[in-house]
């Protein structure tokens, strides 16, 4: 699995909306049972971090990435409509 760009994973939400986060993402970015999370809406997607992060630097750290692999928002939210397609 790369850093970025991998496939998106399709995960089930349980009745108590719980969720259980891939084992290759949460070794990816070293979780574990002690790991929390801060989660944050954006539109009507959910980003997820594995520490916490004020919006401001949330969006220049994704910002910083961004820049990082060549990608621009746009990229994100055509790979977002596609994988709604799906």
């Amino acid at each position: 699995m790369t850093e970025y760009g991998a496939p998106s994973k399709l995960i089930r939400m349980r009745a108590r909306g719980q969720v259980t986060i891939p084992l290759e993402l949460r070794e990816a970015l070293k979780m574990n049972e002690a790991t929390g999370l801060n989660i944050l809406r954006v539109g009507k997607a959910l980003v997820m971090t594995p520490r916490r992060l004020e919006r401001f630097s949330l969006a220049r750290e994704m910002e910083k990435e961004l820049k990082k692999e060549g990608l621009t928002l746009e990229d994100l939210l055509k790979d977002l409509r596609k994988q709604r397609e799906r």
